[in-house]
């Protein structure tokens, strides 16, 4: 499964086979746009990893620190593709923080089990106008 140790792999050629991103195109704009750092520093998606890096990747909400454990070019199923890397403790511990202050943050959020109808959205309306007015003077 995984190279030898004084074998390199490009970062998104890594990232794929990781199974970080769905392709490598996606794992490449990524790492243009500054979402992913090797040991705290952006970098290019060409740039050869090494075993024991540590990377912090970003998606979507959570921010994950990864150590790299093994290299692979080859991309195969998740349970070989998580034996490529380990996730730092702290970053678990921060992802779930997170995570639950998003859930507790929508808790004044109603969700609506159905669309409005006219009479509802009448009342959106007025009410949305009404606190327009209120905001200009």
């Amino acid at each position: 499964m995984a190279e030898p140790a004084s074998a390199k792999v490009r970062v998104d050629k890594w990232l794929w086979a990781a199974r970080f991103f769905k392709t490598r195109s996606l794992a490449k704009a990524a790492i243009e746009g500054g979402k992913i750092n090797a040991d705290g520093q952006r970098i290019k998606p060409s740039r050869e990893l090494e075993v024991g890096m540590t990377l912090t990747i970003r998606q979507g909400w959570d921010d994950k620190t990864v150590e790299v454990l093994a290299l692979s070019d080859k991309r195969r199923g998740a349970p070989e593709a998580q034996l490529l890397y380990r996730e730092t403790e702290a970053s678990i511990v921060l992802r779930e923080q997170r995570a639950a202050e998003r859930k507790a943050g929508l808790g004044s959020f109603i969700v609506s089990d159905h669309r409005p109808n006219k009479k509802e959205r009448r009342q959106i309306h007025r009410f949305q106008r009404n606190m327009n007015m209120d905001e200009s003077s």
